[in-house]
């Protein structure tokens, strides 16, 4: 298989790495310098191409898609930040009829995660006494906050237990809500990811915790979403990937 990495930061380059213990070619790199308003994205640069790989920033993403979109290829999208954008990409892909695969995070672990979390928030929400929120710390470099795994963990929250009702992520100077969802950002140093979900009560807390330890996952994770893709059409997320294998 031959891919395109669209964004070429710390995760492109532990794609690239990734695929190439794989077998799989990358046939293009677009960075800032070469694809800035997704000019270097072409019929041209992606003759040879099966599927696109984006880890860019946030408001590259829906040029990026169009753009992949008009050569009639599909794409990967592990850029978070985006969702407000989520029904305008989600035409997009109707129209061009090019397949689309985006998750907040393609990590296997946390996808495991996020099923631990279902069942654990069914089982909460019985409980009224337990009070429930999520903290999430990342590197210094990352540009969205909360990060987009940590709103992916709050919406199963939200659908789960029935007296959270909304998310607040900003910093609070007065008392919260009981229908309010607390959701927690920390930037320091070089860390690549830990996501933390508290339930807590006067008795007792439990608290379930993910770690990422580098980037491997993540890119094996990506690698493993565009092999799963080629040749299909409409929208997807990594569920479906994992549900599927």
């Amino acid at each position: 298989m031959n891919i395109a990495l669209i964004g070429y930061g710390k995760m492109g380059k532990e794609i690239e790495r990734v695929a190439h213990e794989r077998k799989i070619t990358v046939k293009q790199i677009f960075t800032i310098e070469n694809n800035l308003g997704a000019i270097g994205i072409t019929r041209k640069s992606l003759s040879d191409v099966d599927v696109c790989i984006d880890f860019s920033v946030p408001t590259a993403v829906v040029e990026n898609v169009q753009a992949v979109a008009d050569c009639g290829k599909s794409i990967v999208i592990g850029t978070t930040g985006w969702y407000d954008k989520l029904k305008e990409v989600e035409k997009i892909v109707k129209e061009k009829k090019i397949g689309l695969l985006y998750s907040p995070n393609f990590s296997l672990g946390m996808n495991i995660f996020y099923h631990v979390l279902t069942v654990a928030s069914h089982l909460i929400d019985k409980y009224d006494f337990y009070d429930v929120a999520i903290n999430e710390i990342h590197h210094k470099g990352k540009v969205d906050s909360p990060s987009g795994t940590a709103l992916a963990l709050g919406q199963i929250i939200l659908q789960n237990i029935r007296r959270k009702k909304s998310v607040i992520s900003e910093t609070l100077h007065k008392e919260i809500k009981p229908d309010q969802l607390h959701i927690t950002s920390t930037r320091v140093g070089h860390v690549v990811g830990v996501h933390s979900v508290i339930f807590d009560s006067e008795g007792d807390s439990i608290e379930m915790i993910h770690t990422a330890k580098n980037r491997a996952g993540f890119a094996l994770g990506a690698i493993t979403a565009a092999e799963w893709l080629k040749g299909k059409k409409g929208v997807y997320t990594m569920k479906d990937v994992i549900t599927s294998l």
